[in-house]
């Protein structure tokens, strides 16, 4: 009875695809990988209570704060480690050329975190360039309509099915989450991995404002640059976002559908984490927090975080900071990108200083 709502939702979330995809590559540890890949489809029959205003889920800092805070100490210890870990705005300045800005962002819709802190908004008032991560997604038809040429990206194309690529275990796993929202694991037996645990990942919160229409963070940063005739640039396209999440292997995509699956329950909590490190600037807590508070085996799961974080963000990471240099060089710039390119050794904050620029923490 769930065939015709389930196959609509569908229909609806291909149609939305471009804004969609754009929220995989920027933002999530590779436990999350998944959670903003299709933010539109849930199923009817999800038991949480969750509305388009809210969301119900409680931060693991707080959790371990009260259950066990030698290992927030050890998750806080760690996130300290990583270079350029705290902050969202950073100046980036060189001899002779007006400053820019790097604003990271987070691919969601909750209006705390797409109100602008006021550096932010400031930098932005002031920037004549805005740049994002890509433009496509301004242009859905297009977008789809380009994402169509490449149905392999997406979708297995020689015949193959999930179902042959599961074991027993793994196909009752993802078949009983799939039935809890309605969804019959043949219907989408043909959509690649990532696909299906985009079905699954996001609280109901955050499925609901997709649904309603709601911009997410960077949506809302290009229609404002654009009604305020800024010039709108892109970093990337949305066929190669797509393509890094292609290159990555299928057993990694097979065991990031399980590990969502499994973590289902927890999102909304997961959700709550990461919003509100965001909202204190302290991005390279976000994935130790997780995996300190997660089941006992999520941090050995957590070993092909490796294979993510060097495909979808460190090798993107060198390729955006290359195609941001120019615009940097012209100066008067606001960039904004997903917070999780900011730190590390290889984040954008570091490879913008290894290219010769200042970059300095605004707070």
């Amino acid at each position: 009875m769930h065939s015709q709502p389930v196959l609509s939702r569908i229909r609806t979330t291909c149609a939305q695809l471009p804004n969609l995809v754009f929220a995989v590559a920027a933002f999530l540890p590779f436990a999350l990988l998944i959670l903003l890949a299709l933010g539109l489809l849930w199923g009817t029959g999800s038991a949480r209570a969750e509305t388009a205003n809210t969301c119900n889920g409680t931060s693991l800092v707080k959790q371990l704060a009260a259950s066990n805070p030698q290992k927030l100490a050890e998750a806080r210890a760690a996130a300290a480690a990583a270079p350029n870990g705290r902050g969202l705005l950073w100046k980036i300045e060189k001899p002779g050329v007006a400053p820019s800005w790097l604003f990271g962002t987070m691919h969601v819709t909750d209006p705390r975190v797409t109100a602008l802190p006021s550096a932010a908004q400031a930098a932005f008032d002031t920037a004549g360039t805005v740049v994002i991560e890509t433009i496509d997604i301004l242009d859905p038809v297009k977008a789809q309509a380009a994402l169509l040429t490449k149905p392999e990206l997406t979708m297995f194309t020689d015949g193959t099915t999930l179902n042959e690529l599961l074991s027993a275990d793994e196909t009752k796993i993802i078949e009983a989450e799939l039935a809890r929202r309605g969804i019959p694991l043949a219907l989408v037996s043909r959509m690649k991995p990532w696909m299906i645990a985009g079905l699954v990942a996001l609280p109901a919160c955050e499925l609901a404002r997709k649904a309603d229409g709601v911009e997410f963070l960077d949506i809302k940063i290009a229609n404002a640059a654009s009604d305020q005739g800024k010039q709108l640039l892109g970093l990337e396209s949305i066929g190669e976002q797509m393509a890094a999440m292609a290159d990555l292997p299928m057993e990694f995509h097979i065991q990031g559908l399980v590990e969502t699956i499994k973590l289902a329950d927890l999102m909304p909590d997961i959700m709550a984490t990461m919003v509100d490190l965001y909202l204190q600037g302290e991005i390279s807590q976000i994935m130790p927090v997780i995996l300190a508070a997660g089941p006992a085996d999520m941090e050995q799961d957590a070993s092909g975080y490796a294979a993510f974080e060097e495909r979808i963000v460190t090798m993107r990471n060198h390729v955006m900071a290359e195609r941001a240099a120019p615009i940097l060089d012209a100066g008067n710039a606001f960039i904004a990108i997903g917070a999780l390119h900011l730190p590390g050794k290889q984040g954008l904050v570091a490879l913008l200083e290894d290219a010769g620029y200042t970059v300095s923490a605004v707070r």
